[in-house]
Formats: C-alpha cells, sequence, structure tokens
C-alpha cells in the first residue's frame, strides 16, 4: 500500500445552498476510502469563516444532513493562500493547526464555490482542486451567460429574458408589464446565479408575478425569467479533463409541481428517479450525451458536471437547462447514481476525480510563467 492521498473535503459557505453541501459532503466522507486518502474537514460557515470542525459531532447529524450544523472546535481560522508552501496557512486562530493537503475536493454550491472565486483562490495557494476551473465554475455558474455561449455552439435553450435588479428598482411597473407581454402562463422565475432551485418560482397568475420577483432578486442582482415548457426532466454525468464521458441519461420525476428545493432535499417524497430514464427514445438519449458533452467543452469544464435537460412532451423538442460543475453528492444525488448505473460506483468515482485533479494540476505546471528572450 503506498503513501495516502491527504484530501481537504471543502464544504459550508456563504450561499443558499449551504446545508446541500453539508449533506453532500457527509456522502462524500463517508464513501471516501479510508485506507487510500487522510481526510481533513474544512468547512466555511454561513458568515464566511473558515472552520475545522468537530467531526464527531458531524457524523452524529448524519441521520438528517439537511439540517446539519457545523460545529467546531477551536476558533475560527482565517486562512489565505501561501503559495510557496502550497497550502491554506491559518493567519489567526493561532492555535489552529491546518494539516497539509495534497488536493481539495470542493463540496460547494452556488455563490462563493461554484461560481470560480474558491477555484481562485486555490489557483493562488497551487493547491490541486477537483472540478471545473475558474472560468468554466464562472461560466456553468451564470445561466444568462452559459445561455448565449450554448446557443451559439448550435445548443437549443428554453426562451428566457433576462432581468437586472437595478432595472426593476428603477421600474417595477415597466418590467412587469414587459414579462407579461412575452411568456403566457405559467413560466419561471429564477436567479441567474444559483443552484438546488434556490429562489426559483412557477408563475401561475399575475398577483404571484411580484413576489416571486423579489424573492428570486433575495439571492441574485439579476433574474431570469423562462417559457414554462411541459416537459420531461432529463439529466446526464459527464466526466474527464481532456477525454469526456457521459452517463446513461436519468429522468427526475417530480411530485411536486416542479424540481423544487423541497422537492430535492426537505420531502422523502417529492420525487423519484429512473435510471436509465424509460421509454426513451435512442436518438432523443444520445443526443443528450453529445449535447452535453458539447456543453462541457464550449463551457471550459473540467472533471465533473451534471447536464440538465428538458424533452417537451408535446413537441418532442429538447432543451439544455443549465449544467452543474459541482453537482449534488447526496446519497440520493443523480449525479453520482447515473454514474452507478453506468458501472462506476460511488467510491470510486471519487477516486477518479481526484485523479484527474491531480493529473490536470501536473500539466498546468509544467507549463512557462516566464518569458525566456530567445537569442
Amino acid at each position: 500500500m503506498g503513501k495516502k492521498i491527504r484530501v481537504g473535503l471543502l464544504f459550508g459557505g456563504r450561499s443558499g445552498e449551504h446545508e446541500v453541501s453539508i449533506a453532500s459532503a457527509l456522502s462524500v466522507l463517508g464513501a471516501l476510502d479510508k485506507s487510500r486518502y487522510d481526510v481533513t474537514l474544512i468547512a466555511i460557515d454561513k458568515e464566511g469563516r473558515w472552520l475545522l470542525p468537530d467531526t464527531k459531532a458531524l457524523l452524529a447529524q448524519a441521520d438528517d444532513p439537511i439540517h446539519a450544523k457545523i460545529a467546531d472546535t477551536k476558533s475560527p481560522i482565517g486562512l489565505v493562500p501561501y503559495q510557496n508552501v502550497k497550502q491554506m496557512v491559518a493567519v489567526d486562530g493561532g492555535d489552529a493547526k491546518v494539516p497539509h493537503v495534497d488536493v481539495i475536493l470542493p463540496i460547494l454550491h452556488g455563490t462563493f464555490g461554484e461560481d470560480g472565486t474558491i477555484q481562485g483562490l486555490l489557483e493562488m495557494a497551487s493547491i490541486p482542486y477537483v472540478g471545473s476551473g475558474v472560468l468554466g465554475s464562472a461560466l456553468g455558474m451564470d445561466k444568462e451567460v452559459s445561455r448565449k455561449l450554448l446557443q451559439a455552439a448550435g445548443i437549443q435553450t428554453v426562451p428566457t429574458l433576462c432581468l437586472r435588479k437595478h432595472e426593476y428598482s428603477r421600474d417595477a411597473k415597466s418590467c412587469e408589464q414587459r414579462i407579461l407581454a412575452e411568456f403566457a402562463f405559467p413560466f419561471f422565475v429564477k436567479p441567474a446565479n444559483a443552484g438546488s432551485s434556490v429562489g426559483v418560482h412557477k408563475v401561475k397568475s399575475r398577483e404571484q408575478l411580484t413576489p416571486a420577483l423579489n424573492d428570486a432578486f433575495a439571492f441574485d442582482l439579476k433574474i431570469l425569467v423562462e417559457k414554462g415548457v411541459d416537459a420531461r426532466e432529463l439529466e446526464v454525468s459527464v466526466l474527464g479533463n481532456d477525454e469526456v464521458r457521459t452517463s446513461v441519461v436519468g429522468e427526475v420525476i417530480p411530485h411536486h409541481e416542479f424540481y423544487s428545493y423541497e422537492a430535492k432535499y426537505l420531502d422523502e417524497n417529492g420525487s423519484s428517479f429512473a435510471i436509465p430514464a424509460q421509454n426513451l427514445p435512442g436518438a432523443i438519449s444520445d443526443k443528450i450525451r453529445s449535447w452535453a458533452e458539447l456543453a462541457f467543452r464550449t463551457l471550459q469544464c473540467r472533471g465533473m458536471s451534471r447536464v440538465d435537460f428538458f424533452l417537451d412532451r408535446k413537441t418532442g423538442e429538447l432543451f439544455l437547462n443549465e449544467i452543474n460543475t459541482i453537482p449534488g453528492f447526496t446519497k440520493i444525488s443523480m449525479y453520482p447514481k447515473m454514474w452507478e448505473a453506468s458501472g462506476l460506483p460511488y467510491s470510486e468515482l471519487l477516486d477518479e476525480l481526484i485523479r484527474l485533479a491531480l493529473d490536470n494540476f501536473e500539466q498546468r505546471k509544467s507549463l512557462k510563467t516566464t518569458y525566456e528572450k530567445r537569442s
């Protein structure tokens, strides 16, 4: 048995998906092969403080991870990247020793985790990390920009209107009239930079519009208004760096009106899954996998992504809904479940993600950062 790889499992974060991140991290912690990895938990609380949490206290909450709280045994520590030792170092909380890690596995969903910010910090520290880099993370997170790039690549997305908070604050009535002129009920309102259906509303009447807009703007400075499509919700997992592979196609069957936050995480009977998706024509399955790979490359992703699609029940049209560069990793999350159905078990999937992170780091490390004038 060779030397163990030291993995920093980074989770929590300052986003509306904080609790989802804890649930995912607990699942990942349980699945990592302890004979191969030494795992250090590094938590970020809702105020943005970095903590070395009490592992036992966290595991004690594993039966209800979506309501788990981060418990720390030491004072909060301020961490900064220190490139000379390729490590995060404590600048306060002096009694806290931050163990050295070989690779970071960020299980941070949403803002300040999935949007390129934490990736930039880790780049500054020269620490290998799992998943997409700064650009891929930022593009995947911003649904307005990503859809423009996907459309340019020939991938169809749902008709959408982008609205900025300053526009709405200046003239709410005009903005709402514009929405009502462009979209028939029902339609969806969602933050442009969020996940796990946080701040998403299905608007079925004029009376529901203003509250939906105000709630979505509570999570982002720009929001999307999206045509309502009576559709099957299909998903596929993508894995790789330069060489990319896709899983079988799965289907989410919401038991709520749509696949809301509550349906995903709070209601045990909120949804069911079909993996692989049933009664799906082979041509549609092939198109989903092809578009998912094209989207992964177009948006400069690496490591992992889950790509979500709508298949219109009436017209048969296929739309790419969004790409998730740090998909959920709970025991019921679609990303690992689709890989399991494709023959790649959860623990082996984590092995592969860590390998991909280390391989990418070695490739990037070989690049020159100093210009040498040729004679």
